[in-house]
């Protein structure tokens, strides 16, 4: 088992020295870009305390071998080097990382999902997550990395969005996908009707990008009881599908339009 090493500790060691050197010579907003670079270049730096350049030293580790080391830093409160996770990255979803995915460590799963993308080897373990966490935030992370790929994920997510599970996530999904598919627009189209939540529900057709939907959301937005926020939205989706609405309208006293606009 490899030793854990705090690389980002041993960077801002050198970085303290690097700054103390050069005292005064750079701007706080020049730092702001200077550290970056410095960091990456840190990367390729040999550190004689590990026999290694960061890079290297995960470089030369078993996919086993970098997931354990990502479990251990969690666990043992050692900072997450970027050199960690980018080899992580590059090993295309491992297997030893698909079994952190149902870690019960909140901190290590939202990061094994953030490393795993939008891998469709993953795939299996994040609708499994969308149907028994209660935590919004990595429910969230994981419908936007099967977003990315919404065409590998469509059919799972029609499946459970006809079991009522998380049927907003699942439209969300669904309205990312690039092949036309009825059951996929007729879904949007229906939600879009008999739902409250009019922006949202247009901005899934206006991510769906059917035209056909154009003369719902223009009948919508014409309505004369939407208000200022809705018809923003409803303008967005029917300029996203190819449309227009120029009917004048006086929003003065809509309550959203006044607090946007500053008016009492």
């Amino acid at each position: 088992m490899k030793k854990l090493v705090d690389f980002d500790a041993l960077f801002d060691e050198k970085l303290s020295e690097y700054m103390k050197q050069n005292a005064g010579k750079y701007s706080e907003k020049q730092w702001e870009s200077i550290i970056p670079r410095l960091y990456k270049q840190f990367g390729d730096i040999m550190i004689p305390s590990v026999k290694s350049t960061p890079k290297g030293y995960y470089a030369a580790m078993t996919d086993e071998e970098l997931v354990d080391s990502l479990r251990r830093h969690v666990e043992e409160g050692v900072p997450v080097s970027d050199f960690l996770c980018r080899e992580l990255e590059k090993r295309a979803c491992p297997d030893a990382l698909i079994d952190l995915l149902t870690s019960q460590n909140e901190e290590l799963l939202l990061l094994a999902v953030n490393l795993a993308g939008a891998n469709e080897r993953a795939f299996d373990a994040y609708f499994s997550i969308l149907q028994t966490s209660g935590d919004g935030e990595l429910k969230d992370t994981v419908a936007e990395q099967l977003k990315a790929e919404a065409d590998k994920a469509k059919e799972r997510a029609l499946a459970l969005y006809e079991r009522g599970v998380e049927p907003d996530l699942m439209l969300e999904i669904l309205s990312r996908t690039k092949e036309r598919d009825d059951r996929v627009y007729e879904l949007l189209v229906n939600a879009f009707r008999t739902s409250g939540e009019l922006p949202m529900h247009a901005s899934y057709l206006a991510a769906y990008g059917d035209a056909r939907a154009l003369p719902l959301l223009l009948e919508t937005i014409d309505r004369d009881d939407i208000n200022y926020l809705e018809y923003q939205e409803l303008k967005y989706a029917v300029e996203a599908l190819g449309g227009e609405y120029t009917r004048e309208r006086d929003w003065s006293s809509d309550p959203y339009y006044r607090e946007i606009h500053g008016t009492d």
